[in-house]
């Protein structure tokens, strides 16, 4: 049994708390939390810092590790994919490494659980031994192209067949790629296959660049010229005249919890669709993945407005420097400042508890919960996300 303390605790269900120990029983589990003058100051682990729950981590492409470095920054999302397909390529070793050593580093980073996107069977032997709980998106696409869906599902349902799912544990999701990769036979398919296996999360790419909302108002700009130069044909695609997020709306399935990812250019009345459309919504953010890639971050003023219920991702190592929730915190921070504290730490843990459904042990420091628990530093005192604030791992 430990017994753990500092400045401050905040249990993300309740206010901060002063004064108070978490005492910790087998496989981590929170029993009480209680005053710190009923127990001897020599029994307590007392740290300088504030306590939070381990943090979640919604959005990740673990088998892209070994690309760390690969793809230059600033391209925009379209050159991106690019460099990605071209340079992909890597020894099955040097892949394997790379995974366990981002494992290893969300590990350390505080992060508890994460929700991973998978093309491929490269992660599956991690996340199956890892200490980490994954959520596995195993994604499809095919490009638009209505006659090419049932011949890309069954590809990518053969990787869904192996991909980890234990009772209380690891669990997967079919789930299509972006608006603008997704034709609506795939969607059908996609949806077929979830739809006897209970309320699941599917995760979609959302809102991303300015093509994807150009290609559905107006059936124009980049993504025409990007598809043809790989032989693919728009022809017969039709515009919706709406921006990208609608056409996701029509054709996925409300009654599941809808995880949409990066939507930098989300604006209110998208958000409010999405809202309206489903109760079960949410939202992924991750910051500098953003900056990257496209220069630019989400209005976040208009997430907080509409009610959102925000979570945090870290992209892959394709598109961030490194595999951390609370460097993803400093960036909102630094740039939207008007984010708060409590906020960000709820986007860090319960919200991304609940997005993926492992709410019930994860994402708030509550009777017998087995949520982790992180220190973060204080600079001077202050209950704030800075440039100066550490990490570290105490359960």
């Amino acid at each position: 049994m430990r017994k753990i303390s500092a400045d401050y605790i905040f249990p993300v269900s309740s206010p901060v708390v002063e004064d108070k120990v978490i005492i910790i029983g087998d496989q981590n589990t929170i029993l009480a939390i209680e005053p710190k003058e009923k127990y001897d100051p020599t029994e307590i682990e007392l740290y300088n810092g504030v306590i939070i729950p381990g943090f979640v981590n919604t959005h990740c492409h673990l088998e892209l590790s070994h690309m760390l470095g690969k793809v230059d920054t600033g391209t925009e999302l379209i050159p991106f994919i690019k460099n990605v397909v071209e340079r992909r390529g890597a020894s099955p070793e040097i892949i394997q490494e790379a995974i366990q050593k981002a494992s290893d580093e969300m590990y350390h980073n505080g992060i508890v659980a994460v929700g991973d996107i998978s093309n491929v069977v490269d992660t599956f032997a991690q996340k199956r031994s890892d200490q980490l709980r994954y959520y596995t998106f195993v994604e499809c696409f095919d490009f638009l192209q209505e006659q090419q869906a049932l011949t890309e599902y069954n590809k990518y349902k053969a990787v869904y067949d192996q991909a980890p799912q234990e009772e209380g544990g690891n669990r997967r999701s079919c789930v299509p790629h972006a608006p603008y990769s997704v034709s609506k036979r795939l969607f059908e398919l996609i949806n077929a296959c979830n739809e006897d296996q209970g309320q699941l999360t599917i995760s979609i790419h959302n809102q991303e660049t300015v093509p994807e909302n150009e290609l559905f108002l107006n059936g124009q700009g980049d993504f025409v010229d990007f598809y043809g130069g790989f032989g693919i044909s728009l022809d017969t695609f039709e515009a919706t005249g709406q921006s990208a997020i609608h056409y996701a709306l029509a054709h996925m399935d409300p009654k599941h919890r809808t995880l949409f990812v990066h939507n930098t250019l989300s604006t209110r009345a998208d958000i409010a669709a999405a809202q309206a459309w489903s109760e079960q919504v949410y939202w992924a953010t991750c910051p500098n993945a953003n900056l990257y890639i496209e220069n630019r971050l989400p209005n976040y003023q208009a997430f907080i407005d509409e009610g959102a219920r925000m979570t945090i991702g870290t992209d892959s190592l394709t598109s961030n420097w490194q595999l951390s929730i609370l460097e993803e915190m400093k960036t909102i921070a630094k740039y939207q400042s008007y984010v708060s504290f409590e906020q960000l730490i709820t986007w860090a843990t319960l919200n991304g508890a609940k997005a993926l459904g492992f709410d019930q042990e994860l994402g708030s420091i509550e009777l017998g919960k087995s949520c982790g628990l992180n220190l973060l530093s204080l600079d001077h005192g202050q209950l704030a996300i800075t440039d100066k604030t550490t990490v570290k791992r105490l359960v």
